[in-house]
């Protein structure tokens, strides 16, 4: 299941399992069915159903080659038009669902993807994968390579995780971001682009952060590369990161890069920065937070809009690879620096990973700074007769 379209992945699902496609499946030679996701809806299913991810997005067309893949269903974005052209190389029946991204090339079935008729349309795709089956005509070559990795934190999920049922808090984050264990949050997200190694910016922006005892939060294309890498585990802890930040990990139990979804709930990241803001002591606006965005490999139009809300929320945020601006150093003067005077937040770019990541460090430590974490300070013990001068609150 590859693309962005929530509803269409979960019907998918709930088809799959039912107890009458599981028997038509073994019917045709079949154990059973097998689903895995590509790109956000990968991310999707993984959190609600645990169904595992394939690859990110410049993975799809390696998907179809392992010739596992009975059918790749496909809707709206993110879809390589060539996966047709790869397909009739195999077996693979490419079907797409939605009337705005229909493939010419290639032997394409087209099955549109009603919200009125959806469960009945996700049966019909699954039952054609089913009958797709027997049509294997290539060796099944699935690379070994595997990693286990913790998903699902939604900034609710976070809440529960640092304070459990009666104490769900985000104080215990803002407390180790105080007492600088944590030097800050750093949201990587957004794409891979095929004008550079794939996932290597992903990876060497995210390992330098958390080095840095930054801690990460992930979305998208991003989070798969992490996920892959082994990054998405409590363990990767102990290999990659700062002192600080991997006793944090050790003592609550999570991953020193937190998985919340796919690229198009970016906007969980807001949130969590929001709660952040509300448990006190870092701020009055996700402006005054130790925090930075980044999109390394950014490609798509959307990563822009998406980037742009972040700005105007107050943070300061990071792509690499280009950006369509360089041609009016007035604008880009406007972007990487005077929006910051109207919004709290602005843009940069940065090409290199390991300068990438320090920007954003340099950043988060020039917030630090405003707050006055820059420098310890002494911890007073008292006694009781100072307790009692003490006025109440």
């Amino acid at each position: 299941i590859h693309g962005h379209e929530p509803l269409l992945s979960e019907m998918i699902v709930q088809a799959a399992e039912l107890p009458e496609m599981i028997e038509f499946a073994q019917k045709n030679g079949a154990k059973g069915i097998q689903l895995s996701g590509i790109c956000c809806t990968a991310n999707e299913i993984l959190m609600r159903h645990g169904v595992p991810l394939a690859g990110d997005f410049l993975q799809q067309e390696l998907a179809i080659v392992t010739g596992a893949v009975d059918a790749m269903v496909v809707d709206v974005q993110c879809i390589m038009e060539n996966i047709a052209n790869v397909a009739q190389c195999f077996h693979t029946k490419v079907i797409t669902t939605n009337p705005r991204a229909k493939i010419a090339s290639g032997d394409v079935l087209h099955i549109e993807f009603d919200e009125h008729t959806a469960f009945e349309d996700a049966k019909k795709i699954v039952r054609v994968a089913v009958e797709n089956f027997p049509k294997r005509d290539k060796p099944v070559i699935i690379p070994p390579a595997k990693s286990d990795l913790v998903a699902g934190f939604s900034y609710e999920a976070i809440n529960y995780h640092l304070g459990g049922t009666f104490r769900a808090s985000y104080t215990p984050l803002n407390d180790n971001i105080i007492n600088g264990r944590i030097r800050g949050i750093g949201g990587v997200v957004g794409c891979n682009n095929a004008r550079v190694v794939h996932d290597q910016g992903h990876l060497a922006v995210v390992k330098e952060l958390i080095k840095n005892d930054v801690i990460v939060l992930t979305t998208g294309c991003n989070a798969i590369a992490c996920a892959k890498a082994g990054l998405l585990t409590p363990e990767s802890a102990k290999v990659y990161c700062g002192p600080g930040l991997a006793e944090v990990c050790e003592t609550v139990g999570i991953p020193p890069v937190l998985h919340m979804g796919s690229c198009v709930d970016n906007s969980r990241i807001l949130m969590a920065a929001t709660e952040v803001v509300k448990a006190g002591g870092l701020g009055n606006d996700i402006s005054d937070l130790p925090a930075a965005g980044s999109a390394p490999e950014w490609m798509s139009e959307k990563a822009i809009s998406i980037g742009h809300y972040f700005v105007v929320s107050g943070v300061y945020t990071v792509f690499g690879v280009t950006m369509p601006v360089s041609g009016s150093p007035i604008f880009e003067n406007y972007l990487y620096k005077e929006l910051e005077n109207l919004y709290g937040g602005m843009w940069d770019l940065e090409v290199d990973p390991i300068a990438h990541a320090h920007k954003m460090i340099a950043h988060i430590d020039k917030k630090r700074k405003a707050l006055g974490l820059d420098r310890a300070r002494e911890r007073v013990l008292m006694s009781m007769d100072d307790r009692r001068t003490l006025d109440a609150a």
